[in-house]
């Protein structure tokens, strides 16, 4: 599998971060400014006219996964995170400020895991308790979440895994031995929980129309595919638990509406997040 597209993406969804307060305003690229301005216009129609946007999942999504993270957090004081895919997502960078004693490691392919370390370095982020390394989830050597476990993480701790933005570019079937082969490596640790978002494409969906269009933006970004897993909300957990996570949560946007500063959309969310533990 290649995936070097994808971190195209990344310039997109961290100028959204900088534009909405969350990232460090030096973490803009040119890149990123173009495209913000180049899909200003086809994101003011989605909202005024369809009632949500692609900022608006962008958005609801982080902010959940914020929300989860902090709830683990306290659960877990001693709790380890890997951000697989991070790009140029501010939130180790966030989470490390709030948690003195956070071990945070970012990963992504080999040219973003550098740019990020650069972008660390740069604003005095960058330690041996929050870095990025270079990952490729689809490998099976140096590169690969085996690798990056056994090197780096402490077995006697509970760990984290997010993945935010990225696995509505692969199949199922694709994706199906990377979510195992973690499942099976989360079961090391005292606790192993994994956060990430997904699109379901719901049978009589009135978004229906608002979701393939979103997703042809965001293929012709990304230069791939965008796929959407489920037709129903009920499909989800017993998927994930044949693959070995044994406790599968949905959460929906609007059942945060009231708790969270998120930005709403007119009818069924876009996006949902999910939680697992193993």
């Amino acid at each position: 599998m290649d995936t070097s597209s994808i971190s195209f993406t990344a310039h997109y969804t961290g100028q959204v971060w900088a534009k909405n307060g969350l990232s460090n305003p030096q973490w803009q690229t040119p890149t990123g400014r173009l495209l913000y301005h180049a899909l200003s216009p086809f994101e003011w129609v989605g909202k005024r006219i369809v009632g949500g946007n692609i900022r608006t999942f962008l958005l609801q999504r982080h902010l959940i996964i914020d929300h989860l993270l902090h709830q683990a957090l306290e659960r877990h004081p001693e709790l380890q995170v890997v951000e697989i895919a991070c790009g140029l997502s501010p939130r180790g960078t966030r989470f490390c400020q709030q948690y003195p004693q956070l071990l945070y490691l970012e990963a992504d392919l080999p040219a973003m895991a550098a740019r990020k370390n650069k972008l660390l370095k740069k604003v005095g982020a960058y330690s041996q308790r929050h870095m990025a390394l270079p990952l490729d989830f689809f490998r099976q050597n140096e590169l690969g979440l085996k690798a990056l476990f056994a090197k780096h993480l402490n077995t006697a701790a509970p760990v984290l895994v997010i993945t935010e933005g990225l696995i509505n570019y692969f199949e199922l079937a694709t994706l199906a031995p990377v979510w195992r082969e973690l499942s099976q490596l989360l079961k090391q640790f005292p606790q192993g929980y994994y956060l990430t978002d997904n699109y379901p494409l719901l049978d009589n969906d009135p978004n229906k129309a608002l979701m393939e269009t979103l997703s042809g933006l965001l293929g012709w970004v990304s230069r791939s595919n965008v796929n959407f897993h489920f037709n129903s909300l009920d499909a989800i957990a017993p998927h994930y638990q044949e693959l070995g996570f044994s406790q599968v949560r949905v959460h929906n946007p609007e059942d945060y509406y009231a708790r969270l500063s998120l930005p709403e959309n007119r009818g069924n969310p876009l996006v949902h997040v999910l939680e697992m533990q193993v």
